[in-house]
């Protein structure tokens, strides 16, 4: 960590999908590191054990229960948040879904669970960044991550709408790095990798957990490319399991 690390004590941050998994690691990573965190999910109970865990390491969480689906959440997400820790300087997209579970080839699978999928997983992202880029721009500075995944690039069997939407994620962190230029924000996409999260299980339940990555060491790569601007450029697509932490 170098003097001129983007995360600093006192700085505001906003993750979604934060009651488990990478999020969870991404909040106790960032409040450990002294940030002011506002943590979306939703589901209350697992979202109050994150923000309890952290404040009980000494950091300051604030739990904010809202679907990233929902069109109608997304201002009062936004506005709760900077009424409570002002203005945003690290926006984390985690939140995230599947479909249904087992997965499904596409002509098997319901239009009403793609649109869904998509909701959640990019047009809720595109609809909180426009509200929140825009004040990081306003103000000169700002970080945005887009959590992606290898389905992104492979085109795996009964991925489809997973697949589709985290394909959509990634083109829409670039376009958002290439119109936000010279504005002082940086947009920039990771792939986790296979982590041992629910998640995972829930898609690939004969997967062995112990050969999958553990979420807080992922947390700990995302957070170092966070204060590396050099090698985590605007626009990029970078792989948390490739990344070497400086």
């Amino acid at each position: 960590m170098s003097s001129n690390s983007f995360i600093h004590p006192g700085m505001s941050a906003l993750v979604t999908g934060a009651s488990r998994g990478l999020g969870r690691a991404l909040a106790l990573a960032l409040g450990s590191r002294g940030v002011r965190l506002v943590l979306v999910a939703r589901g209350r109970v697992k979202l109050d054990a994150v923000v309890a865990e952290v404040r009980g390491h000494g950091g300051e969480a604030h739990a904010i229960v809202a679907d990233i689906g929902d069109k109608q959440a997304i201002h009062a997400i936004a506005g709760e948040a900077a009424a409570l820790v002002g203005p945003i300087d690290l926006l984390i997209h985690n939140a995230s879904m599947l479909g249904p579970t087992p997965l499904r080839r596409l002509l098997d699978s319901e239009c009403e669970d793609l649109e869904q999928v998509l909701a959640v997983n990019l047009v809720g992202p595109f609809r909180l960044s426009k509200l929140i880029a825009s004040h990081m721009a306003l103000r000169g500075a700002g970080v945005v991550v887009h959590i992606s995944s290898d389905a992104a690039v492979e085109p795996y069997p009964r991925w489809g709408a997973y697949s589709v939407a985290k394909a959509g994620l990634d083109h829409l962190s670039r376009i958002w790095a290439a119109e936000l230029a010279g504005t002082g924000v940086r947009v920039f996409s990771v792939d986790p990798g296979e982590m041992n999260t629910a998640m995972h299980a829930a898609a690939l339940p004969e997967a062995d957990p112990a050969s999958l990555a553990d979420p807080a060491e992922v947390a700990r790569r995302i957070t170092d490319m966070i204060d590396d601007p050099a090698r985590a450029a605007s626009g990029s697509r970078m792989s948390a399991l490739d990344w070497k932490v400086q």
